[in-house]
């Protein structure tokens, strides 16, 4: 599929934009553009992305009423049924990377995990697992357990950096990797707030090793609901974001990629993308010799995330659970927090994706996917204290 960039910035320059969408700077865009171009929100929607999307991914948070309604409550005899997996698996004397539904047998949890895999493709698109007893596990086991459980929700596990590493620990890293070269260029490393994005892959894990003292809420959107409101409104921006940007890849070869954001793809909407590609973000900035994104594109990347956020469910995150989203048809974001010397927010990421029930993947997307999910299991890599996600080369991500 060939893709032309249809806007151009005659001067050049990158908009007025930073990573923190600025609400203020975002009107007043808008009003400008619509001023220039009152004819933006009459403008016909690309061809073959519908008016109107439905389904049960499509929603907003006020739909939901209680956490009972998405959280799955393990009992006793199923913590049982996990802590025999692990010491079946460790039986076995395998490589991590050979955990897998077979490998780490579940009775009768493996058909609700089904389920609830199932729920996260055709349904909702998310679920909370509660509670994993995280403290009566060394850090090895632990993994064990995660990467087990997982497997019965999702078949592959992406590889989340060039060195193979399938765990990402996900914490504040200011201080004791301050000494990183060129600083820390990715929120979900410190304590600051991470704006509406989507991991790439299909499915993201998140186990809580702890919660933060304050603050660190976790945000999940419907992608659908989102596009539904631009398709009513700003049919314009649906346009921008289907068409290809330049992503920033922070002094990779190439210095950048082009890929549209957003995606139809057999009667599913999908959005895909991190604001710091576009923005940089920190002491990372966006790369100075690389074309700028044009007006229209820093107009969409905030009307995504403000519409995001308006629609957005905060999810109760506690120490124990698993949170499992799909980050094809949900965009997700964290508050900012502060920790103490009794509370550290730690998370543990996987990306999974399971083949059986996988939506189709956009064909720009499948060279990503496919270097994501073709790491072998004596490649994986299961890091048990935090580190940095570096390139192949070792330079960070």
């Amino acid at each position: 599929m060939t893709y032309t960039l249809t806007e151009t910035n005659a001067a050049a320059v990158q908009p007025d934009i930073s990573y923190h969408p600025d609400e203020a700077k975002y009107k007043q865009r808008t009003a400008r553009r619509l001023a220039e171009n009152p004819k933006l929100p009459k403008s016909q929607l690309p061809s073959g992305f519908p008016s109107n999307l439905e389904g049960p991914i499509v929603w907003e948070g006020a739909d939901w009423t209680s956490e009972e309604q998405w959280v799955f409550h393990l009992t006793p005899a199923q913590l049982q049924e996990i802590d025999n997996a692990l010491a079946d698996f460790k039986a076995l004397n395998e490589h991590m990377g050979y955990i897998s539904k077979d490998t780490f047998p579940l009775p009768t949890l493996s058909a609700i995990l089904g389920s609830l895999a199932a729920e996260l493709y055709s349904g909702r698109g998310f679920f909370v697992l509660r509670t994993i007893p995280v403290d009566n596990y060394t850090r090895s086991d632990l993994a064990i357990i995660y990467a087990g459980i997982s497997s019965h929700v999702g078949s592959a596990r992406g590889k989340q950096d060039g060195t193979g590493a399938v765990l990402a620990h996900i914490k504040d890293l200011t201080l004791s990797h301050a000494h990183e070269k060129g600083g820390i260029g990715n929120a979900a490393y410190t304590t600051d707030k991470q704006v509406f994005h989507t991991d790439v892959g299909d499915l993201i894990a998140l186990i809580a090793l702890a919660t933060a003292a304050e603050g660190g809420v976790s945000r999940i959107s419907s992608s659908g609901r989102v596009y539904n409101e631009l398709a009513a409104t700003r049919p314009d921006l649906i346009k921008t974001l289907s068409e290809p940007w330049i992503l920033d890849t922070f002094g990779g070869q190439p210095g950048y990629t082009t890929r549209p954001l957003l995606y139809h793809e057999d009667g599913h909407i999908i959005i895909q993308y991190s604001r710091r590609h576009f923005t940089g973000y920190g002491t990372q900035s966006r790369s100075p010799d690389i074309p700028p994104i044009t007006e229209a594109q820093a107009e969409a990347l905030d009307a995504v995330h403000f519409l995001a956020e308006k629609y957005s469910l905060g999810l109760n995150f506690q120490k124990g659970d698993i949170q499992y989203i799909n980050s094809l048809g949900l965009l997700h974001a964290r508050d900012a927090f502060r920790d103490d010397r009794e509370h550290v927010r730690h998370l543990i990421r996987l990306w999974l994706r399971n083949d059986k029930l996988a939506w189709p993947t956009p064909k720009p997307l499948q060279p990503i996917w496919q270097r994501l999910y073709s790491v072998s299991p004596e490649e994986q890599r299961f890091p048990v204290e935090p580190e940095i996600r570096r390139k192949a080369n070792g330079a960070t991500k």
